[in-house]
């Protein structure tokens, strides 16, 4: 499957959650830029998602439902340390998007990802976006993961 997603700052000021958000913990067991293995836990389910290099704002994703022990078991072989953040989900104008509210290492950083089905689709920009950073590799989860947001 190929994963084609924009991603921005978010304007704090402008930008509010409209509930409680779910928690996300995600480690790596590799971060090459070639290939990116993730482990991710939310709520009382667990992922094993393979991810390919990225070519513009494009990549293939492959992601696999696991068992939440095996996922525990895994995330204890990740390296650097696992990324904890909240996810919020809105749905503006039929698209819908993504808001992570990054915590511990990354604290202060709050990303929005929205996911097209085409490279060149439209996207409406609600009035709580910053910057586009779909290209920096500074904002890639496996990056911060490694080179937290706090250090920068």
């Amino acid at each position: 499957m190929i994963e084609i997603e924009r991603k921005f700052l978010v304007d704090t000021n402008k930008w509010s959650p409209k509930d409680n958000g779910n928690p996300i913990v995600q480690g790596y067991l590799s971060t090459d830029k070639e290939r990116v293995v993730r482990v991710r836990i939310k709520g009382k389910k667990a992922w094993l998602t393979i991810k390919g290099k990225t070519n513009g704002i494009s990549r293939i994703e492959m992601e696999y439902e696991i068992p939440l022990n095996e996922a525990e078991i895994l995330m204890s072989l990740c390296h650097d340390f696992p990324i904890r953040k909240k996810r919020y989900v809105e749905e503006i104008d039929g698209m819908i998007w993504e808001i992570d509210v990054f915590e511990d290492k990354n604290n202060g950083l709050v990303l929005a990802e929205v996911e097209l089905s085409d490279e060149n689709q439209k996207v409406k920009l609600p009035n709580w976006i910053l910057t586009e950073v779909s290209t920096d590799h500074r904002y890639f989860n496996a990056w911060l993961s490694e080179h937290p947001y706090t250090s920068w």
